[in-house]
């Protein structure tokens, strides 16, 4: 991670001995790293990123990780992992197409009742509108509760 921050900047414009010495890193082994080769599982998922772009493209661009997932193991018989094609593509900004159904002009139905209640919630004065919490009343199943207080 440091070593791919050190080649980001020297490309940027800053030298690679003082970008080492602020990170704290060696310059030997960013150079070191400069001249590595690929490791196999980068190999691999530049070959895998190829058959993705291909799924991808003969989809015109509509499939997302779990279709391009289920058109390689099924359709070409690569045996990889959804959230391994999910990152190669998100690293690469492919996105399938996402149709969500959305609710315009959506609105509540009127009540089809009158208040037979008649709630009203304000009250004109203190102690003139009374409201209870059913959960916290005493009684037994089938009789009428017995008020606190």
């Amino acid at each position: 991670m440091s070593f791919r921050l050190v080649h980001e900047l020297r490309r940027d414009g800053f030298p690679v001995a003082v970008t080492c010495r602020v990170l704290r890193v060696s310059t030997s082994g960013y150079y070191d790293w400069l001249a590595r080769p690929a490791s196999a599982r980068a190999v691999a998922d530049a070959e895998l990123l190829g058959a993705i772009r291909r799924a991808h493209i003969d989809s015109r661009g509509t499939y997302g990780a779990p279709r391009v997932h289920a058109e390689l193991r099924l359709g070409l018989g690569i045996h990889v992992g959804r959230k391994r094609i999910a990152r190669l593509m998100r690293g690469d900004g492919l996105a399938g197409v996402c149709h969500r159904r959305k609710r315009r002009g959506w609105r509540p139905a009127p009540a089809t009742h009158d208040d037979l209640v008649r709630r009203r919630f304000v009250a004109d004065r203190p102690d003139r509108r009374g409201m209870i919490d059913t959960e916290n009343v005493s009684g037994k199943p089938g009789q009428a509760p017995s008020l606190p207080g």
